[in-house]
């Protein structure tokens, strides 16, 4: 509220408001329920009072007034009930009716609900005589108009909560209509499938595909149960409203979580049914003796290759073959990969085990195929591995800066927020060498020739030295060895770099004046900057830019790598990393290890003080005979690791593998025992998002068949291996986390079951979380951020005449990672099933491919064959190709070439050749 709160009486009470409130906003605040059906009471949503069925009666005023519109004056007298309001609203919700199918689309919609409320059961009117003509042809969404009262609820969600600027009315008076594009069928539009304008519909004339029957008719009220959780996709981290019934999920809504405000995208709104998929893992699986490792097996009759096991045979099966290899070549031939789809309290357990029970830290997980040079660069410059501020920290800026990320389709909830900073006259950069989708609502792209990334971020540096536009106060006060990167910068002017770059010196150098001269300014990277050999340079340019600007620490400044997976910063965070414990602690040092050994009792072996193998280097080392035996967790390196052949042919190698997933993926087919597991709405535990988020996630189905929760499966494991654990849930593991990580103080199980969702750091038990950080100084030991010179280099393989295109891998928006989850929903396959590349239109002619053809695509390591798609977006010498697809699966192509800092792999750059299959 305002200093001086305005004083007002409503319906006979006294009552103090803010100026900026409404009416409506204040009865509700009294308790004193209002109709409204084109006012959702939502984040982002702005009244329009369109609908006139929250009418109230103020005195003085000549004519009734819209609750949701009209704001408080000093000493304003309203009647909410008055006969005359009410009467008025009736009338209004009696015409709503009139215009209702016999047949409603949602007898549980929000219109019958205020209905109810105002005491309307029937309308005195003839019921509306045209007849709209209902629209399936969206696999996922029902369309059926006759039931649209023309709020335009649908319309903002498009317009100004999503901004997909899809949804429009056409036609004039009383042929208006709500028309998707040019008036378009839906499944034709361009609808991204987002849900937004569903969830917000009053009426059902939009409305979840799955819940109508033949007629068209259905109802949200079909389901029992609600469970509030998070989306097991990308590193957002969504909170969401899962409905079910009986051993099924229904529908899916998004809750008013701080990273999503009820928002979601197609796969966390429509790509829930895979858990119900019948591919998933129902029964242990031990591999029949003498049958071949490799791709063969069939998921859906997997008893070609395995047979069934009950739990303890499975878990016997499992051990034994890691003991008869620690007794033949010691415990550093065992590694395992964990997983950053699971819990915190999963891949808590899972480092945890690997450390205890073979004394080694031989373990890793996808971070180091995403995020590892963000962490590597992060920590060094900085002192800490997390985002210095979450996206929302967009609307204080006025600049935002995005690198080598694709959020529309990546982080599409994200998205939104950029897109909305954009419309309230926000200045976004993009530097990408694909024109994304949020280049379309950037006021500057820089499309640089890949590979290029440290030689242009250099150059913008350069600009801002040379014209003193640098910060000198912050760098003088906060940060340490300015003088060397300085120095470093005068090698690299933007007329040097630009023939290179493929980006003219005069837009980088607008980029870089227009990032300096900024109040508040925030970057963004993603995948795009961290897979390449200089990834960990990349980062650090990026933070050098931050720190010699002095855009840290204020609200709507930051540095924000977009994590990719639901829990990669929780994974991370917990120590599923080779070189660090929990919270970031390096594995050499011995308080840290002191510390732990006495949290966690007997192990097997002494906790170990060197750093482990990662993931490309565990790889390496089953080829050279120095990993015998595999644990993975929810992990799938057949799909998502470069040079598909050689990491194929690693798991095949391997003496021993034990798979713990939810379907037989790629990696499950080399199995020699499968672990099942539960699903996403089948977890009970805790994940952390992009934000630094601490969010509850609770089950709202049990695992199928014989499936468990993988905290149950990591324990039993150690159990059989002499450790004696006995956690009775994630609760529990939860606790021993607090003790061991620092990060988690003040932020309870108790606390986060009551919340939801809890930022870290947090300073008290009642105090919100430190969205923005690092004000006062890093968490280093001079307290002060470090500058580290950068030197371009180039990509580990160049263009040639045999391999002349550039390749580029990275996600879309309908499908996920390698595929294992999205590939399996009804809707998402639906709308984008095919495996494809994107090619430019001119690149097509040229290599005379017609689009919608098969290619076939070819590097030094492998090929692969998928259809051609014409896009103007992608430079002419570059190729995109989607990673979800395993019949065409992209990684086959790619380049092992390693970061030397991060141990990542190259796989956003790789050299190949396209030609045409058949006549």
């Amino acid at each position: 509220m305002a200093d001086s709160p305005l004083k007002l009486v409503i319906d006979g009470i006294s009552v103090q408001a803010d100026e900026q409130e409404t009416l409506w906003q204040i009865c509700q605040r009294l308790g004193h329920t209002l109709p409204h059906l084109c006012h959702a009471d939502k984040p982002g949503y702005q009244p329009h009072g369109n609908c006139r069925s929250c009418m109230v009666e103020v005195e003085g005023e000549h004519h009734l007034v819209a609750a949701c519109v009209h704001h408080p004056e000093e000493g304003m007298v309203v009647h909410s009930n008055s006969a005359r309001a009410q009467k008025s609203r009736k009338l209004v919700l009696e015409m709503l009716l009139a215009d209702q199918p016999v047949a409603a689309h949602d007898a549980d919609s929000h219109l019958s609900h205020m209905c109810r409320a105002a005491g309307v059961a029937s309308s005195r009117f003839p019921q509306r005589s045209d007849q709209v003509a209902a629209d399936f042809s969206h696999p996922a969404i029902g369309v059926q108009l006759d039931a649209c009262i023309h709020c335009r609820l649908c319309e903002q969600a498009c317009q100004e909560v999503q901004v997909n600027r899809v949804i429009g009315m056409s036609g004039r008076g009383y042929l208006s209509r709500i028309a998707f594009d040019l008036a378009d069928p839906m499944g034709e539009s361009s609808c991204v499938g987002c849900g937004e304008c569903v969830q917000v519909c009053p009426t059902g004339a939009l409305m979840p595909a799955n819940l109508l029957d033949a007629r068209g008719a259905g109802s949200r009220s079909r389901a029992t149960r609600t469970t509030r959780s998070v989306c097991p996709f990308c590193g957002v981290g969504c909170q969401l409203t899962l409905h079910g019934l009986d051993d099924d999920i229904l529908f899916v809504e998004g809750a008013d979580g701080p990273s999503n405000q009820n928002r979601l995208c197609i796969k966390g709104r429509f790509g829930f049914d895979y858990v119900r998929h019948p591919h998933r893992l129902k029964t242990p699986l031990i591999r029949k003796p003498g049958t071949p490792k490799g791709l063969e097996v069939d998921p859906a009759n997997p008893y070609s290759h395995f047979r069934a096991a009950s739990w303890d045979e499975a878990l016997s099966a499992a051990v034994d073959g890691f003991l008869k290899v620690e007794q033949q070549h010691g415990s550093e031939a065992i590694a395992g990969f964990g997983s950053a789809k699971g819990t915190n309290e999963d891949a808590y357990l899972f480092q945890k085990l690997i450390r205890q029970a073979f004394g080694h830290n031989h373990l890793d997980h996808c971070s180091r195929l995403c995020h590892s040079p963000s962490v590597t660069a992060l920590m060094a410059d900085i002192g800490s591995g997390g985002v210095t501020a979450g996206f929302q920290q967009v609307a204080n800026a006025d600049v935002v800066l995005v690198v080598g990320c694709n959020p529309v389709e990546s982080h599409p909830v994200a998205a939104t927020f950029f897109k909305q900073f954009v419309q309230r006259g926000g200045t976004l950069i993009v530097l990408d060498p694909r024109n994304v989708g949020l280049a379309q609502f950037a006021s500057l792209h820089l499309g640089f020739r890949p590979g290029t990334d440290v030689a242009l971020l250099s150059a913008m540096m350069q600009v801002i030295a040379a014209e003193n536009l640098q910060n000198q106060d912050y760098i003088a006060s906060h940060t340490e060895g300015w003088e060397a990167f300085h120095t470093q910068l005068n090698h690299v002017s933007p007329e040097a770099v630009a023939p290179l770059c493929g980006v003219s010196a005069q837009l980088i150098r607008q980029a870089a004046r227009t990032y300096a001269r900024a109040s508040a300014a925030m970057i963004f990277w993603g995948m795009g900057i961290t897979q390449h050999i200089h990834g960990t340079d990349n980062c650090h340019a990026l933070i050098g830019l931050a720190l010699m600007c002095g855009h840290i620490g204020r609200p709507g400044t930051g540095l924000h790598p977009l994590r990719g997976q639901n829990n990669v910063q929780g994974a991370s965070d917990v120590g599923l990393l080779p070189a660090y414990y929990p919270n970031y602690r390096p594995v050499e040092d011995a308080q840290s290890r002191h510390m732990l050994a006495a949290l966690w009792g007997p192990s097997r072996q002494p906790l170990p003080d060197k750093k482990g193998r990662t993931m490309m280097e565990t790889l390496q080392g089953i080829h050279d005979g120095l990993v015998h035996s595999l644990y993975v967790q929810g992990e799938n390196p057949a799909m998502s690791d470069p040079d598909l052949n050689h990491s194929r042919g690693a798991l095949a190698k391997l003496t021993h593998l034990v798979v713990q997933d939810i379907f037989i993926t790629e990696t499950a087919s080399f199995a020699d025992v499968i672990l099942p597991s539960a699903a996403f709405a089948e977890k009970d535990g805790t994940v952390t998002n992009t934000n630094r988020q601490i969010q509850r996630v609770r089950p709202a189905l049990q695992p199928p068949g014989e499936a468990r929760a993988d905290w149950w499966i990591i324990q039993a494991l150690a159990n059989k291996l002499g450790l004696h654990w006995h956690y009775q849930g994630p609760e529990q593991i939860y606790a021993e986390m607090q003790q061991a990580m620092a990060s988690l103080a003040h932020i309870s199980w108790q606390r986060l079951e009551r919340e939801n969702s809890v930022t870290y750091p947090c300073r008290a038990d009642d105090a919100l979380g430190d969205d923005v950080v690092f004000a006062e100084g890093f968490p280093t030991p001079s307290t002060k951020g470090h500058f580290t010179p950068v030197t371009p280099l180039p990509p580990a393989e160049h263009p040639s005449a045999e391999f002349p295109l550039i390749l580029t891998t990275g996600r879309v928006l309908e499908q996920w990672h390698t595929g294992t989850m999205s590939r399996r929903s009804l809707v998402l396959g639906a709308v984008d099933e095919e495996a494809h590349c994107a090619m430019h239109p001119g690149t097509l002619s040229e290599l005379d491919i017609s689009p919608g053809s098969l290619v076939r695509l070819v590097s030094r390591r492998g090929e692969i064959e998928l259809i051609a798609r014409a896009d103007p977006n992608v430079a002419r010498d570059m190729v995109f190709v989607p990673f979800a697809y395993e019949e065409a699966a992209a990684n086959l192509l790619t380049n092992s070439a390693l970061d030397p800092m991060a141990k990542i792999p190259e796989l956003k750059y790789a050299v190949i050749r396209a030609e045409r299959v058949g006549p």
